[in-house]
């Protein structure tokens, strides 16, 4: 009897830790209104730039996916308030971020891009929206941040 409880708890505990270990990481949510943007494209590189200054903590996610030209100019301001007051004069408390491109798609042959990327969101309980065009440059096999008109 007592062996019989012995091989049900290594069963129980060999069954634990196999299923615990096939346990998956969440994948990587796309861009855009409906998450369909690859990772590939500079539409998805363009709202994960804005993603980082406006939703995270500080700004080394932006300064990950620009070019080396907009990591000099993001560093100068050192937050995210500051960026969004003196590099991108658009400061949200809550925001939304919708690209439309200019190209025709084909972008995996393309060196640069421009993608049109459309805000509204609230600040100061006010509702603004408005639109910046990013120029994005393909550096080996990813979309970089050059920079943004206003």
């Amino acid at each position: 009897m007592k062996s019989t409880m012995l091989k049900n708890i290594s069963f129980i505990l060999i069954f634990a830790f196999l299923f615990s270990a096939c346990e998956k990481a969440p994948p990587k949510q796309g861009g855009g209104k409906f998450g369909m943007l690859d990772s590939g494209n500079p539409e998805f590189a363009a709202i994960e730039f804005f993603d980082h200054i406006y939703h995270s903590s500080n700004i080394k996610g932006a300064i990950k996916v620009s070019t080396p030209k907009m990591q000099r100019l993001l560093r100068s301001y050192h937050t995210n308030k500051g960026v969004q007051r003196h590099v991108l004069n658009m400061r949200f408390d809550k925001v939304t971020i919708q690209p439309k491109s200019r190209s025709a798609g084909r972008n995996e042959f393309a060196k640069d891009a421009q993608v049109s990327l459309f805000f509204e969101g609230k600040f100061n309980d006010n509702i603004f929206k408005d639109m910046r065009l990013v120029k994005l440059v393909k550096i080996d096999k990813s979309w970089k941040v050059d920079s943004v008109s206003l």
